[in-house]
């Protein structure tokens, strides 16, 4: 097993990532300016990618994705529709259609990416879904319908704005009876790890988690690959 930095195995560029949620949180940059910069850093190296796993910001073989990403559609538990949030090249989509296909679950994929290259790199890729690939930044967007399973990344927004983007997916793109699947993620070990937990963190910000799926870490036995998902009726509790 790799000991390459643990913080290096949850978040690629993690320094550049650290840097700029800090400018963030102090006041040096606005939202725009935040995806601004990680895109400078994101966007170009997918599209340097030489295979449609790093286009989608993978590194590994095939059957390394299907074990980091299958968790995806272990979490789909009917047939339906789904969304990918940060789609990319829309690799996962087209993954989650196959992998589901093969438990017998005919899943209708769709995707949103905030990059107007990486989105056109997917339709380019699946032309023959190229009229569900959406163009925009998921924390505002309007969907056009509601989504059976919804999976996003807590990492697509500023730290401190996850919340809200959780809640305007449960809120407009989230079928009442749906899931909001959130990685996979990366996640330090249980017994080592002193932060708390993605499902901790999503109870202390009012969401009350329906369930996780887990599995080991491909390369570094440090941590493990997680996905947790919540409800589609689950909102933040009103405070005020």
């Amino acid at each position: 097993m790799t000991h390459v930095p643990i913080e290096a195995t949850i978040e690629r560029c993690w320094r550049e990532v650290a840097t700029i949620e800090e400018a963030f949180e102090a006041g040096e940059i606005d939202r725009e300016g935040w995806h601004r910069r990680i895109a400078s850093l994101v966007v170009p190296a997918y599209l340097a990618g030489e295979d449609p796993r790093a286009q989608s910001g993978f590194e590994g073989t095939g059957a390394d994705w299907e074990h980091a990403r299958g968790l995806v559609a272990e979490a789909i538990s009917r047939p339906g529709t789904f969304l990918d949030v940060g789609c990319a090249n829309g690799l996962l989509m087209e993954s989650v259609r196959a992998w589901c296909g093969q438990r017998g679950l005919s899943i209708e994929p769709f995707g949103v990416e905030i990059s107007p290259q990486l989105a056109a790199l997917a339709r380019q890729r699946l032309p023959q879904w190229a009229d569900r690939m959406f163009e925009g930044n998921a924390a505002g967007w309007s969907a056009p319908l509601r989504f059976d399973f919804v999976r996003t990344g807590l990492e697509y927004v500023p730290r401190s704005l996850a919340p809200a983007l959780l809640e305007h997916l449960l809120s407009t793109a989230v079928h009442p009876r749906g899931r909001l699947l959130i990685g996979p993620y990366t996640e330090e070990r249980d017994q080592t790890r002193s932060a708390l937990s993605v499902q901790d963190t999503l109870r202390a910000w009012g969401f009350e988690p329906a369930g996780t799926l887990s599995r080991t870490h491909e390369r570094d036995d440090r941590v493990v690959r997680r996905l947790t998902w919540i409800g589609g009726r689950a909102r933040i509790p009103d405070l005020a």
